[in-house]
């Protein structure tokens, strides 16, 4: 209709003015009238070129080489072994610490038995070095003690022996006797200095023996936790690969786990627009997966630190052969609003379409604004994995442990190795790990 009337319009007005123009100026006025409307209409493009780059494309870096990412975080046992249970499949959601995947523990449990054996054996081996070291010393006390006689009786022939009490040959006896017994007191001495070399300052509990095979065992105990893979962070699984039956090894991907609550969008610009962006600055995202209707507000985090060639499996080498000129792109991470995510959940990979608005001042380029949410990817269960072996170390120790056995440091050659001590407490009855 309206065209029709713009129609009518023209028509009306060419018949007015050439009614009233002579017949030899009438192609000249028709000729001047459309140069006229050409003018117009150039003049007009011109300014809404001129507004719509003034509005927008001066305020506003666009481009579509953007994608939504995040953490996803990979699944891997720690240790060799036969998968028995898969737990999760694909689009669960999982918490922090579930178990996902269970490993056979048959042979980590002889592993483990084989160093509770070795532990107690140590531990035996270690006493009979603190009661050798006592016995050693009893057998000076007793030499030393039968030396002091025998060097007493011989004073007391000397005395006498001048009044003919005593026959010479008894006082030349007891004087050899005298020299066995010193050298046998030396040598006990030297016995007790190489039994004391090995409990030198230290315990039953501290001594190296029983604290090597305490780590042998802790090494036991931890491949028998870890047969349970568990989730290092909360989050839904992807990419399961693991089935019951195969054996997997510490670097076999088994799934991933990825957290939906921290996402990010990786805007990829060239070179030649980073002039003016700054970390930030304000972003308008449209996501393909809701289309151009539903934006998402973001903010720049930080400009990357390198383009994406530098980082890739073959990095440029621009000295060697015929250069040709590329325009790189830079990564920009740009951080979307929680509240925003909360509502229309994404997915990494996701495409999208970011415009950054270049006429907010931002902060400096080597200013970074990412913020980590370090509290959900923390995994403590791992530090406390040890826990149940130190209970396990104490109660095989105190079981293989004499019942009245104080632990003494022995401070030297000369110092007291004696082995007593408090009482050892009484022994809980053996629970399989």
């Amino acid at each position: 209709m309206i065209r029709e009337l713009w129609e009518r319009w023209q028509h009306r007005l060419a018949r007015n003015m050439l009614a009233r123009t002579p017949p030899r100026f009438r192609r000249r006025v028709l000729r001047n009238r459309r140069l006229l409307l050409f003018t117009a209409a150039v003049v007009l493009s011109l300014v809404v070129f001129l507004a719509w780059w003034w509005f927008f494309l001066s305020r506003w870096m666009v481009t579509n080489d953007a994608y939504v990412t995040g953490n996803l975080v990979p699944v891997k046992s720690q240790v060799n072994g036969t998968v028995v249970e898969v737990r999760y499949e694909n689009t669960q959601f999982v918490r922090q610490g579930a178990v996902l995947v269970r490993l056979d523990g048959l042979d980590s449990r002889v592993a483990l038995e084989g160093a509770e054996a070795r532990l107690g054996e140590a531990v035996r081996r270690v006493e009979g070095l603190f009661s050798q070291a006592a016995l050693d010393k009893q057998r000076i006390l007793a030499e030393k003690a039968r030396l002091d006689r025998l060097r007493h009786d011989l004073e007391r022939y000397r005395e006498v022996a001048p009044y003919g009490a005593i026959p010479a040959q008894q006082v030349d006896d007891t004087e050899c006797q005298i020299r066995e017994l010193e050298a046998t007191v030396r040598e006990a001495e030297a016995d007790l200095q190489a039994a004391e070399a090995q409990i030198r300052r230290t315990t039953v509990e501290r001594h190296p023996q029983v604290l090597e095979a305490a780590s042998v065992l802790k090494r036991a105990y931890l491949d028998y936790v870890r047969r349970e893979v568990r989730a290092p962070v909360a989050g839904f699984v992807a990419n399961r690969r693991v089935q019951p039956g195969d054996e997997v090894h510490p670097e076999t991907p088994l799934m991933a786990v990825v957290p939906l609550d921290y996402l990010w969008v990786e805007a990829n610009y060239r070179e030649r627009e980073l002039r003016r962006v700054r970390p930030g600055q304000g972003v308008r995202i449209s996501i393909d997966l809701y289309g151009r209707h539903l934006r998402y507000h973001g903010v720049v985090e930080g400009i990357g630190a390198g383009t994406g060639s530098v980082f890739g499996l073959l990095p440029p080498e621009n000295a060697t052969g015929n250069y040709i000129h590329i325009v790189e792109r830079v990564p920009v991470r740009i951080r979307l609003s929680e509240k925003e995510l909360r509502a229309n959940p994404l997915r990494p990979g996701l495409s999208a379409v970011t415009a950054i608005d270049v006429s907010e001042r931002g902060s400096s380029v080597l200013e970074s604004l990412t913020r980590f949410p370090k509290e959900k990817y923390e995994a403590p269960f791992y530090e406390k994995q040890l826990l149940g072996a130190e209970e396990m170390i104490e109660r095989i120790i105190a079981a293989n442990r004499r019942s009245l056995h104080p632990s003494t440091t022995t401070e030297g050659p000369r110092g007291s190795s004696d082995p007593a001590g408090p009482q050892a407490p009484a022994v809980p009855p053996r629970m399989n790990p």
